[in-house]
């Protein structure tokens, strides 16, 4: 098996203002790469609910690279690979307003239409909840849930499971 997991974070309810991600490569059913960064976003504006779910402050992010400087190493790690979220439409959804926001096009890309979604594939198997936490706890992987990198590893090891 041959993809990557990614996971955002974002400041607030809007899907440009990501503020974290993380992606974990995986060839042949082995973890190859592990990428995760902070990301100002933009006006490195934040709502006190968006901060209560992921713990990342303004504070954190007032000294980071935006997304902008970030895409380089983003787009060599998914372009033209199989992607995996565990929210598919939440995690597109952030990449594709954030491109958006800063003037990319989604299209110039081979990030595919839809991505795979292991929120659908655990709901298919009966899972209730399917939210993440409870498909790794039940699953019995470890996670530090809304870290975007712990997540990204969970879904990953959640894709490899199926």
């Amino acid at each position: 098996m041959n993809f990557v997991a990614i996971d955002f974070e974002t400041a607030t309810y809007q899907r440009y203002s990501a503020c974290a991600i993380g992606l974990v490569t995986i060839e042949n059913g082995i973890i190859t790469d592990k990428y995760y960064t902070l990301i100002q976003p933009p006006g490195n504006l934040y709502t006190w609910q968006t901060i209560q779910v992921h713990g990342i402050q303004p504070h954190e992010t007032a000294d980071k690279a935006n997304f902008l400087d970030v895409f380089p190493e983003i787009i060599k790690r998914i372009n033209g690979r199989t992607i995996v979220a565990h929210n598919e439409s939440f995690d597109r959804g952030v990449m594709k307003n954030t491109m958006a926001y800063y003037g990319l096009d989604y299209e110039d890309y081979e990030l595919g239409y839809r991505w795979e979604c292991t929120c659908k594939i655990y709901r298919a198997k009966g899972y209730k909840p399917a939210k993440l936490s409870a498909c790794c706890a039940r699953k019995g992987i470890e996670l530090n849930h809304h870290h975007a990198l712990s997540d990204a590893e969970g879904c990953a090891q959640l894709y490899l499971m199926q």
